[in-house]
């Protein structure tokens, strides 16, 4: 047996010697160390030897079988590197060609003014808060003071995964989780994405974008509101901006007001952007934190008031860039997106 594994020694390196090719050689390997090779096939046959003889058999053969493994390996490293010596002659890199021009990505015009809305809240002193866009009915809607017989509650206007949980229709429900997790003072914004079910026109989309912010403290007034609001604007669209608050009602403030800003086109003079009113769309909804709502969150409404605002990140977007539909905010057209 041990000049049968001399034979399958010198076999195995002859072999070796004639392989060129990566392929050929991991069948040499098979056709060697295999579980149905030749060494596996001498080594199963040992059982027949005698205790002096199969010690010194075993020892040959692991040393057959690592002189094997060790030519398998050496050889292996040569096929690569030569294979890697074909590659890179075979190649031509001529350096005095011009190279390819990367053409570099921006930001979205609906993610650089939600930036810029959360950094000038922020410069203001409001954290960002951030929220799930799945929520339950109950911060959705019952904790913001909405009654059940409310139309923002029908299955026609909310996407309702299962009777009590939905598709966020605003970003307000981060504000109750907020008031639930903190105490006061609060001073956040949070922004993101809201679901509602609107036909799709020039200024309607079912999927829109918001930014809310809320304000919680002790002798919170009316008047604090109107001051951030006005800061935010001429923040935003420069200082000759002018605000219009007009009453308006939203289950989840008392007194609530929408706000108008003066048209960017004109500044006020009237034109046909503006219908002759001097005035642009209407840009936000704010109002003081209703009491019910504040209690709902554990926050005693004797001690403590606030005050809350809400405003359509789209309608900023169209505004500030003169957009007339939302459409194109969505259709990802390059052409449209590259002027930004």
């Amino acid at each position: 047996m041990r000049e049968l594994l001399k034979i399958m020694k010198e076999r195995a390196l002859l072999e070796l010697e004639n392989t060129n090719k990566l392929e050929e050689l991991e069948q040499l390997r098979i056709k060697f160390l295999g579980k149905k090779g030749e060494l596996t096939q001498v080594l199963r046959g040992m059982g027949s030897l005698s205790s002096e003889e199969r010690p010194i058999v075993g020892q040959v053969a692991n040393e057959v079988r690592v002189l094997i493994e060790n030519g398998i390996e050496k050889v292996k490293e040569k096929l690569k590197e030569e294979s890697k010596n074909i590659k890179l002659n075979a190649e031509i890199l001529d350096i005095s060609m011009p190279g390819t021009q990367i053409e570099k990505g921006h930001r979205h015009p609906l993610i650089g003014v939600m930036e810029e809305l959360e950094n000038i809240f922020m410069s203001m002193g409001f954290s960002i808060v951030q929220g799930p866009e799945v929520e339950t009915v109950y911060n959705n809607f019952d904790a913001l003071n909405s009654p059940e017989n409310h139309p923002s509650r029908d299955p026609s206007d909310t996407f309702y995964i299962t009777d009590d949980i939905l598709l966020r229709t605003h970003t307000s429900p981060v504000q109750i989780r907020t008031m639930k997790e903190n105490k006061p003072p609060l001073r956040i914004v949070s922004a993101g994405r809201t679901f509602r079910f609107d036909d799709v026109d020039d200024t309607h989309s079912p999927m829109f974008h918001q930014l809310e912010g809320l304000v919680v403290d002790k002798n919170i007034t009316m008047a604090n509101l109107k001051h951030t609001i006005d800061m935010f604007i001429r923040e935003l669209f420069g200082s000759q901006m002018k605000t219009r608050f007009r009453p308006h009602y939203f289950p989840f403030t008392e007194p609530s007001a929408e706000v108008d800003v003066s048209c960017l086109k004109c500044m006020g003079k009237g034109c046909e952007a503006c219908n002759g009113t001097g005035w642009s769309m209407e840009l936000l909804g704010c109002g003081m934190v209703h009491p019910n709502v504040l209690r709902n969150c554990g926050i005693d409404p004797e001690i403590y008031s606030g005050f809350a605002f809400g405003l359509g990140v789209d309608r900023i977007a169209m505004v500030k860039y003169g957009i007339n539909n939302i459409r194109l905010l969505f259709e990802n057209d390059m052409r449209f997106l590259n002027q930004f």
